[in-house]
């Protein structure tokens, strides 16, 4: 009887481990290097679970500024990378990293400044025009620092704008950091800063921060993503990589983006071209 009960439980063992190896072998999943607004905006906690549901795609996201994760596919360490730096993006692809680039959704950035406004930068639409008020008043403004999407187009408005800036200048601060700390020092100094809206929509520890420049054109914040070439990396997961862009151009993905929302508000917009 013993023997029967032992070779019962060795039988039931063997179709269990049998089982979960069969489903741990099924289980897809793939590597997303991605800028830290589609994170702590909450997008991808939201978004990733309804993925998982219609495709059973795993995806772990690795969250660092649009820089690093454009380095993180240079690397091959990772089998999708989705930011938001055009200019970097094509070059990712004339590189050979990527084959293709596909827009996937936009918003915009925000001048972020204390509410006494010590630069009388409050409703302008001139992103330029304000940073030349706030370097002619040596307000504190704090940068990201990162070569982060949103650090390259902060300093393409400052070019714009006529203005070097440097981390030697006293009122010029640079964190080195993802935009939720950042914001957070911003809000430590009563700080200017430029944000991208939906993490500053997600964002808690406001303090006397309110949005004081938005609706130039030149704030228009596109995002893209791209597969990594599995042609120079052989390892890179195509079918599943593919499959997740896929999903996010298609029209369930678009919808799914389009309905996130923060107290109401939008904080992505759909423009996949299909």
């Amino acid at each position: 009887m013993k023997k029967l009960i032992s070779n019962l439980f060795i039988s039931v063992l063997v179709a269990v481990l049998m089982n979960s190896s069969q489903v741990y072998a099924q289980e897809k999943s793939i590597v997303v290097s991605s800028t830290t607004s589609t994170e702590q905006s909450g997008l991808f906690e939201f978004m990733l679970p309804i993925l998982k549901m219609k495709t059973g795609i795993s995806v772990k996201v690795v969250a660092v500024g649009t820089g690093q994760a454009l380095d993180i596919g240079r690397r091959g360490d990772a089998d999708v990378v989705f930011v938001h730096d055009k200019p970097a993006e094509e070059k990712f692809v004339e590189e050979g990293f990527a084959t293709k680039r596909n827009e996937v959704m936009y918003n915009d950035f925000v001048l972020i400044g204390p509410k006494s406004d010590p630069a009388k930068v409050g409703g302008s639409k001139d992103i330029q025009a304000a940073l030349q008020k706030i370097s002619v008043a040596q307000a504190p403004f704090v940068s990201r620092g990162d070569k982060s999407g949103t650090h390259a187009a902060e300093l393409r408005y400052w070019k714009g704008a006529g203005i070097t800036v440097s981390p030697t200048q006293a009122w010029y601060k640079e964190t080195g950091s993802g935009m939720g700390p950042a914001l957070n020092t911003a809000s430590a100094m009563n700080a200017y800063i430029l944000a991208d809206r939906a993490t500053w929509l997600s964002f808690k520890n406001r303090g006397d921060l309110v949005i004081l420049v938005q609706g130039d054109p030149k704030l228009f914040n596109q995002y893209g993503v791209m597969l990594v070439n599995p042609a120079k990396f052989p390892h890179v997961k195509k079918a599943e990589g593919q499959a997740f862009i896929d999903w996010l151009l298609s029209k369930n993905g678009q919808d799914v983006i389009a309905s996130y929302q923060i107290g109401g508000e939008q904080l992505f917009f759909p423009n996949a071209k299909n």
